[in-house]
């Protein structure tokens, strides 16, 4: 995030975290599934985000006509944090948009962390992301665009029923209407990222050819914190596929050591 999006962000961080500190998890979550709508409301109605957005009109007329919008449809606390988005400057009305439903995922997510339960809701969305990831019917039905959203949330509520935190369902319906404009697989990769980043560590993304032991798991880990600095949470694949050795991904780092990967460079070193 940019220094300028920090700034206009800022105001509404400050809501949020002093709603967080004396809310409970379930109204902290309540507050992010109203932005969320909020933002769905914005999602749908180009003219009414960029009245919001404006910043040729005053932040009094901005703020009035959030008021005149949402009061009495949502929470007083959801308000204060729209009037705060409101209030900010942004560069575009998508930039806006983007901004109510980034808060929105925050909320959520301190909702877990209050509860103890962000490190689950990490794994859980990483463990879906691989079911949907191995199921090529899964995955086309999820992010088939041209499904009505409903159906999709449907299906996903339907799967996760009893399997997973409220929190990481309602997260899961954030990544299928396309978080920040992606597509759904890269939607569920940034929300496990945020989970991650707002537990103070980094996500390596490891494909190995059969399971790690728990203290090779555990090495690797020590190793790659180590090496970046901040602690390194593993999201491990088994891939027969890559035949032996390791892949690691951090960020837009790639340690690529696999057989896969050595046998692809020798056949094309061998047709030149």
């Amino acid at each position: 995030m940019s220094i300028g999006n920090r700034e206009s962000y800022a105001a509404a961080t400050d809501e949020l975290t002093a709603y967080a500190s004396t809310a409970s998890a379930a109204d902290v979550a309540a507050l992010g599934d109203e932005l969320l709508a909020v933002a769905r409301l914005l999602s749908g109605e180009p003219r009414l985000r960029r009245a919001l957005s404006d910043s040729s009109t005053t932040v009094e007329q901005r703020t009035e006509l959030a008021g005149a919008l949402l009061t009495g449809k949502v929470a007083a606390s959801t308000l204060r944090v729209v009037t705060a988005l409101v209030g900010a400057r942004w560069h575009s009305p998508s930039e806006f948009l983007t901004a109510v439903e980034q808060t929105g995922v925050n909320a959520l997510l301190s909702s877990a962390s209050a509860a103890g339960e962000l490190t689950e809701v990490e794994d859980e969305l990483f463990r879906f992301g691989k079911v949907v990831a191995g199921d090529q019917a899964l995955g086309g039905a999820l992010g088939d665009t041209s499904v009505p959203a409903a159906r999709r949330t449907e299906l996903v509520r339907e799967l996760l029923a009893g399997k997973a935190k409220p929190v990481t369902v309602r997260l899961v319906e954030v990544a299928l209407s396309g978080f920040g404009g992606r597509g759904f697989a890269a939607s569920l990769d940034r929300l496990i990222e945020l989970a991650a980043d707002r537990q103070d560590r980094d996500l390596a993304y490891v494909t190995v050819a059969r399971p790690l032991a728990e203290a090779d798991e555990a090495a690797l880990a020590a190793k790659l914190s180590e090496l970046y600095g901040r602690d390194v949470s593993l999201k491990v694949t088994v891939d027969p596929a890559i035949i032996g050795g390791i892949s690691v991904r951090v960020g837009s780092d790639l340690y690529d050591g696999t057989i896969l990967r050595r046998l692809t460079e020798a056949r094309k070193a061998f047709a030149k």
